[in-house]
């Protein structure tokens, strides 16, 4: 049975089952969203409901989801574990362009922990590599944040093996965060060097945006425990592996409280061997 908590960098203790904070903002990952105070509300619930790990990032608005996370939630603060990331520009066509100069990361630290309203990110994340920019020289400017004790643990997304390894020689990587859930698995040897390395693996678009019809014995699975499709995904990353924090997004209280639902689901061997 895995547990229901991971050590983040070994320290930040946190339920597995998080909160990402992406829908949270406009159309397109732009702008402000709708309903602001229904963001407002659906970040409260998740915490009422034992949430304690947010993951943001400055792109996403850019900059509202940070602004929200940090003016809603700053109240829980000495509870929660708020994760973020720097490294990829916006346009007003949605274009999401890596950005990994040593520079912009030290300035967009700077705007993160301001919209944050903290002193220290606990969990600082390189978004994506960027091809312009040397991957090493993006490691060490995080490194030299973290040395600087601006932010607690630094983490990855985005990332191969090969690059994992290659940072990890220049800091102690916390986490990785790469697209991964029930439907694909094409970071599976990223998540099997995160588990020899004791590393915590979040996997994005953990619902697989919803697209789970060709996943064989589901929908079977599901009925058997009275449960959704998205509800045995999650719960499938949960007991596939102990150093999954899938953080599922939402901008609806019903299905966060359906999500957060999922941790409780038990499933057997052989339904997970069904999956996996």
């Amino acid at each position: 049975m895995a547990s229901d908590t991971f050590d983040i960098g070994g320290d930040l203790t946190v339920n597995r089952l998080g909160f990402g904070a992406m829908r949270i903002t406009g159309e397109g990952i732009i702008g402000e969203p709708d309903d602001v105070e229904n963001a407002r509300d659906v970040l409260r619930r998740a915490v009422e409901l034992g949430v304690d790990f947010v993951d943001t990032a400055d792109s996403y608005g850019p900059g509202v989801s940070e602004r929200l996370v940090g003016e809603t939630l700053d109240a829980e603060r000495e509870d929660l574990v708020v994760a973020t990331k720097g490294g990829l520009l916006r346009n007003t066509d949605a274009d999401w362009l890596p950005h990994g100069d040593p520079d912009y990361l030290r300035n967009a630290y700077l705007c993160s922990r301001d919209r944050l309203g903290v002193d220290t990110i606990d969990l600082y994340q390189y978004h994506r590599p960027d091809p312009d920019t040397p991957f090493e020289d993006s490691v060490h400017a995080l490194a030299e944040l973290k040395d600087a004790g601006l932010v607690r643990h630094v983490g990855l997304s985005n990332v191969s093996v090969d690059q994992l390894d290659r940072a990890r020689d220049i800091v102690e990587v916390a986490t990785v965060q790469n697209q991964y859930n029930i439907a694909n698995r094409d970071a599976q040897d990223v998540l099997e060097a995160c588990e020899d390395y004791g590393i915590g693996f979040i996997p994005w678009f953990p619902l697989a945006a919803g697209d789970l019809d060709g996943v064989a014995g589901i929908d079977d699975i599901a009925e058997r425990h009275d449960a959704t499709p998205h509800q045995i995904a999650l719960a499938w990353l949960l007991q596939s592996s102990e150093v999954t924090l899938p953080i599922p997004g939402t901008a609806s209280i019903d299905h966060l409280e359906q999500n957060v639902a999922a941790a409780d689901i038990d499933l057997t061997d052989e339904e997970l061997a069904t999956l996996t």
